[in-house]
């Protein structure tokens, strides 16, 4: 059984309480759930969410040390501001997806470059919530 884990940044704890009309009104309690319920008889999810930026560094060594499979990341605003979670990821060289709820291209300027892509396999923007789904299915196919 592969062991896949799920990141995410800051705010994201917030899912279905800030700005529903982009992010909806599911929570991320309510994201994990269905995550473990579609896939808890093919991988080990570990889910994370942190607001800091070196929790989520931490995490991801400690992931690359117990011989994780992959990481699926929604770094929220570190996206596009983080060199040291890029580092992080090319460091850990573990297959990673970067997710994007909102279509970031659709958003302001400054959402349409991210730092943390190039350290990543692929990018899912725009999918709402199923983007997370989509990067779990492929991680495992892979």
């Amino acid at each position: 059984m592969k062991k896949i884990a799920i990141l995410n940044g800051p705010n994201l704890d917030r899912l279905g309480k800030r700005e529903p009309e982009i992010y909806g009104r599911a929570t991320l309690a309510d994201l994990e759930a269905a995550l473990r319920a579609e896939f808890s008889d093919r991988a080990e999810l570990t889910c994370f969410q942190s607001n800091h930026e070196g929790a989520l560094i931490d995490k991801i060594a400690a992931l690359t040390d117990a011989k994780f499979d992959g990481i699926v990341i929604n770094g929220g605003a570190f996206t596009h501001t983080s060199v040291a979670l890029r580092d992080a990821l090319l460091g850990a060289h573990l297959p990673t997806i970067e997710v994007h709820i909102s279509n970031i291209y659709k958003r302001e300027e400054f959402r349409h470059k991210s730092l943390t892509a190039p350290a990543c396999i692929a990018v899912i923007t725009g999918l709402g919530l199923e983007g997370y789904h989509a990067a779990v299915r492929y991680l495992l196919k892979n």
